[in-house]
């Protein structure tokens, strides 16, 4: 791969995951058409009227928010986007793509992306957790896709047979596809790895990104919200630096990561789990996994259950024993090495000649005293726009009460820009977000901001903000829903893994289900 960088280009885009992907494929002059055959009669004729995505208008996903089919926790530009690359894909096997990528060389615009991971793929190329590398990804083969080459492509080409349905591949053969995916969409000249950016300020005719004294007219933020994991308090720091496998693992977290380093373990290692349970206001992430979808989170998820009830004395709604017969998983390992501690605090953590001893203060009000071989502290990742000088960083950022937690860091989480994504992804003059940093952190959602960010930069898009504006439309292109009359978004959910749960594997139920919602 070619490391020399240019002096000058058009548009940078910082970061090198799916999203900057998508986004260099677009400005290598790959234009997304409608060619018809969307379920929605809609926006079938609006789109048929109009196929270029690339001059999209607000009007085309308007009735989106009055119809059960749509997605009502990404933004709608990349719920568009989506359901024409995957019309029906909860409840179909392998839909057909409303979308044809069409190649013209006069609208590719100069450009480089540059990420820090060592291979294209931004986190996916990274490990920043202690998990294995063969854990299942989330999504399903086919939302893990990007344009021009789908992982099926992959999938066929490596292996030589066509991929099987409802296939989760694994976190590295993710992480071979998105490195494989610059050379084979033509690409790579574009693309930079293990490359740092610092020093990032506006100039008089744009951007000047100083670690590598690169001009540019438009800048493209695509750095993510996973690069930083959230550090354990100085208490516990000491923690982390053991490496002693005869004492009990320590894993402190809720969500995925805690569940991915417990999968990853060991099946004899004792693990003392420490997580939050609120489960009517702050529920965990692995509760909505389904038993036969998601079966090893699924796994974990009863375990936490189970010791909330051991807890608090109550018997189990179904026996172990049943779920065990349900679920497989459970002989992958020995769970009796397995304690979980909910709503328990740690008080004190003392050093006895090298071994250390914490003190943990149980829901109950209990003290348990118990020896420590490693911490996992796995609560949360982060993003940062460190590489921003400061004045940028006020540019696109701006006091957001309710993530008090990440400005206070100086990082930045879903919530961070959303308010700033639900209005517009151009955050600043000539500056876009794409990907995770607007919130929907599932890839299968990325596409619609790229396109939104490509017409811009292309300039295709200003007939039609301008139309808007003349009509008294106050709504860009990129906007989700109308603002209140406090100024704040009527709607700013963040997509991070509802959307994931559906067992697709039961499509008849599902479609029946989809079929008595659109009557009502």
């Amino acid at each position: 791969m070619a490391t020399r960088l240019p002096a000058y280009v058009d548009t940078v885009i910082i970061g090198g995951g799916p999203a900057a992907l998508i986004l260099s494929f677009i400005l290598h002059g790959n234009t997304p058409y409608y060619v018809g055959g969307h379920h929605d009669t809609i926006l079938d004729s609006k789109l048929s009227a109009r196929p270029s995505l690339l001059d999209l208008t607000p009007e085309l996903y308007a009735h989106f928010s009055s119809s059960l089919r749509y997605s009502t926790q990404a933004l709608p530009i990349n719920t568009l986007l989506d359901t024409l690359i995957r019309p029906n894909a909860d409840t179909e096997i392998n839909p057909t793509s409303c979308i044809e990528w069409r190649n013209d060389p006069g609208r590719a615009i100069s450009h480089i992306a540059l990420g820090d991971a060592a291979q294209a793929g931004g986190q996916w190329a990274d490990n920043p957790v202690s998990a294995s590398w063969n854990i299942g990804t989330l999504s399903y083969a086919e939302m893990l896709s990007l344009p021009g080459f789908s992982y099926s492509d992959y999938y066929a080409e490596t292996r030589k047979e066509a991929i099987p349905d409802f296939i989760r591949p694994s976190r590295a053969d993710v992480a071979d596809y998105y490195k494989a995916y610059p050379a084979a969409v033509g690409i790579l000249d574009s693309i930079r790895t293990s490359t740092i950016v610092g020093h990032v300020s506006r100039t008089s005719h744009g951007f000047y990104i100083a670690s590598h004294g690169i001009s540019c007219r438009h800048l493209v933020l695509a750095s993510g919200i996973f690069t930083v994991n959230i550090p354990p308090p100085k208490l516990l720091a000491p923690l982390a630096e053991l490496l002693n496998s005869c004492d009990p693992l320590l894993v402190i977290g809720s969500g995925f990561s805690a569940a991915d380093v417990i999968l990853s373990t060991p099946p004899n290692r004792q693990i003392i789990h420490i997580f939050q349970w609120i489960p009517n206001q702050r529920p965990s992430p692995l509760r909505g996994c389904h038993h036969t979808a998601y079966p090893e989170y699924a796994t974990i998820y009863r375990q936490m259950k189970l010791a909330v009830m051991a807890g608090r004395k109550k018997a189990p709604s179904k026996s172990p024993l049943m779920r065990q017969k349900l679920n497989p998983f459970f002989n992958s390992r020995d769970w009796a090495t397995y304690r979980g501690l909910p709503n328990a605090m740690i008080v004190d953590v003392t050093n006895d000649n090298g071994r250390y001893v914490v003190k943990i203060k149980l829901e109950s009000g209990d003290i348990l005293e118990t020896p420590i071989g490693h911490l996992e502290y796995v609560v949360g990742r982060r993003g940062s726009l460190a590489y921003l000088d400061q004045a940028l960083q006020d540019e696109v950022l701006e006091p957001n009460p309710s993530d008090s937690e990440s400005n206070a860091a100086g990082l930045i989480s879903a919530h961070t820009l959303r308010a700033k994504a639900e209005t517009d992804l151009e955050v600043a003059p000539n500056v876009f977000i794409i990907g995770s940093l607007a919130g929907d952190s599932l890839v299968r959602h990325a596409v619609g901001g790229c396109v939104y960010a490509a017409s811009k930069i292309m300039d295709i898009a200003s007939s039609s903000i301008s139309c808007s504006s003349r009509t008294g439309t106050t709504t860009p292109v990129g906007a989700a829903s109308p603002i209140s009359k406090t100024g704040s978004p009527l709607r700013a959910n963040c997509n991070t893994h509802q959307d994931l749960h559906l067992d697709r594997r039961k499509l008849k139920r599902s479609v029946d289900i989809a079929s008595a919602e659109n009557k009502v």
